[in-house]
């Protein structure tokens, strides 16, 4: 299986700065790139890819809008994602993964997008360079929206479920969606069908 942990970074997290511990995953074919603030600490995570805590409903989310089942994506008995399932799909379906932030502190111990200062936002241009099929940005959070907005010179903050064209480009499309985090007050069928809308658009 391949890897996609950073190593490097890892052993370069200290002083209560944490380097983003996963490499950018960016199939050449991608259409949508998904990115959301930083992965949650590594104790809450059940698999070493995007959205890794076993009660965050991404992946249920791309399993019912895909295959009509919530749990297509999902060991239930060993309480994990299925990882290498869940990069074929994406590669086929050209699916991009990061996050708006490749450097944070967090405030407290905990997941909460609340308390992470940004320390270092992602490259975005950098990111676009390498994906010539891209169509569109989507953040999943209100973090992911603020930050991308601020380090892209942005001045109006998408609302959830709408979109702007990026100021540097001409045809790719940020598109904000509600966090599919349990946190965010918003049911499950609503968060997928704000996703099914969005990626029945993109591909």
């Amino acid at each position: 299986m391949t890897s996609y942990l950073n190593t490097e970074n890892i052993a370069r997290s200290k002083d209560g700065i944490e380097y983003h511990p996963l490499r950018p995953f960016l199939p050449e074919n991608a259409k949508v790139l998904f990115l959301g603030s930083f992965p949650p600490q590594r104790k809450r995570w059940c698999m070493d890819f995007y959205y890794p805590n076993f009660i965050n409903d991404h992946w249920r989310i791309e399993g019912q809008i895909f295959f009509g089942d919530k749990n297509h994506f999902v060991d239930l008995q060993a309480k994990r994602f299925k990882m290498v399932e869940i990069v074929a799909f994406c590669q086929e379906k050209g699916l991009a993964f990061f996050d708006t932030s490749t450097a944070i502190r967090r405030l407290q111990d905990n997941a909460s997008d609340k308390f992470l200062e940004v320390v270092e936002p992602t490259d975005i241009p950098a990111l676009l360079r390498q994906l010539p099929h891209l169509r569109a940005i989507v953040t999943t959070g209100e973090k992911a929206t603020e930050t991308i907005c601020t380090s892209l010179g942005i001045p109006t903050i998408p609302k959830v479920n709408s979109s702007s064209v990026l100021p540097f480009t001409s045809s790719i499309t940020l598109w904000r969606l509600p966090s599919s985090s349990r946190a965010y007050p918003l049911s499950f069928d609503k968060k997928v069908e704000a996703y099914r809308q969005v990626l029945n658009l993109l591909i």
